[in-house]
């Protein structure tokens, strides 16, 4: 049997338009990604210059409006822009996905003279965005933040912590849930802050087992004052606001996961089919053959499912269930998938010299974000059988 060299994935795009936009990712990926990724991921170097190059080639606006920007584009091409760039380097995919996570509010929920100021530098400007509702001491339970925003005359004045935040420290602008109002989630309310904002600061990146070129970090709230211009939606609407995000958010992740979990198929097959031993292929042997059967059998899954989600939120029909059950479904297979590749590998799976190892290491997060996957069970099952007796 002959090395067999992983060939592009076969996508069903709905027009000519998405197939050239895919085209032109996957050159941004051949050129200026893959090639230096596992070096900039050892090294823990976040690569704000590909993030400029995405916006400079709109790629950072794909599902939003082109009158502020955006690309127009289906929420089904967008997920399967993520899915390209996830599959070469997670610290773009996700990042991507959690900048139009961050423009998630102003442009469904900003005004129109809001949206005219701010979205077209978000979308098209070359800012990069952070999305600030997980804090401390409240993480799966966000309707519990203690991040506070007092009003003070045409300003309010916030004052908190957040936590976990990618792009933490480097980001232009954040999308920042506070409580203006009652405990609970009927008393927050959600703020456009500048990155440079006075009073706004990062601490320590935090240490990871992957992801390591994508800074996540507490933001500290000394004090920042932002107009009441900058107040996005009604008060008290914010963790609505937060809620509708994470829908769309868990489809970003969803993808993000396949495109792991499809980089560690190609490269457990490149290297099953070019391994000998025993006087042949090692992917000759059954053992690995239904391995590598049912790591493709779960990408294709998960594909589909992110996908009939994505075309579900595209027609403007509630996808909430759908959502979660893709984001569920992807990030466990991407787990099993990039086990299973370092598995198929054997002793090199196990080394830095291959990058299973790093799709392992970074397939466990997206199992956390977003909402964790005990979370997501919540969910589909108030969907499925009603909310919990109390």
């Amino acid at each position: 049997m002959p090395d067999r060299a992983p060939q592009p994935v076969e996508r069903q795009l709905p027009t000519e338009e998405a197939r050239d936009l895919i085209a032109l990712v996957r050159d941004i990926v051949q050129r200026e990604i893959a090639p230096r990724a596992a070096e900039e991921e050892d090294a823990g170097h976040f690569p704000r210059e590909v993030f400029t190059l995405l916006s400079d080639s709109g790629l950072l606006g794909l599902p939003y409006d082109s009158e502020f920007g955006g690309g127009d584009q289906p929420y089904e091409v967008y997920l399967q822009v993520l899915e390209e760039l996830a599959a070469a380097r997670l610290t773009v995919g996700l990042g991507v996905s959690v900048h139009s996570l961050a423009c998630h509010a102003l442009a469904g929920y900003g005004t129109k003279e809001q949206q005219t100021e701010h979205l077209p530098a978000m979308l098209g400007g070359g800012l990069l965005g952070a999305y600030c509702l997980s804090e401390p001491s409240s993480g799966s339970d966000a309707a519990s933040l203690r991040t506070k925003a007092v009003r003070d005359g045409d300003d309010w004045i916030i004052t908190g912590t957040k936590a976990w935040i990618t792009h933490g420290g480097v980001a232009d602008f954040c999308t920042v849930l506070a409580r203006t109002g009652v405990e609970g989630p009927r008393g927050i309310t959600a703020f456009l802050v500048p990155g440079d904002a006075e009073g706004l600061s990062a601490a320590t990146p935090e240490k990871k087992m992957g992801m390591k070129g994508s800074p996540t970090a507490q933001l500290h709230f000394d004090g920042v004052r932002v107009p009441d211009t900058r107040r996005i939606g009604d008060e008290g609407q914010g963790f609505a606001i937060a809620l509708s995000a994470l829908d769309s958010g868990r489809l970003g992740i969803a993808a993000c996961a396949i495109g792991v979990a499809q980089a560690a198929l190609d490269e457990a097959v490149t290297y099953a089919t070019g391994r000998q031993q025993f006087g042949r292929p090692v992917a000759d042997f059954q053992g690995l053959r239904f391995m590598l059967a049912d790591m493709a059998t779960q990408i294709e899954a998960g594909r589909s499912l992110y996908l009939a989600a994505a075309r579900l939120r595209d027609a403007g029909l509630p996808f909430s269930r759908e959502a979660a059950m893709a984001k569920l479904f992807c990030t466990d297979a991407a787990m099993k998938v990039t086990t299973d590749a370092v598995q198929v590998l054997g002793g090199y799976g196990y080394t830095a010299d291959f990058p299973v190892e790093r799709y392992m290491r970074e397939a466990k997060v997206l199992q956390i974000v977003e909402g964790t996957n005990q979370i997501q069970r919540m969910v589909i099952a108030r969907h499925v059988v009603g909310p919990e007796s109390r």
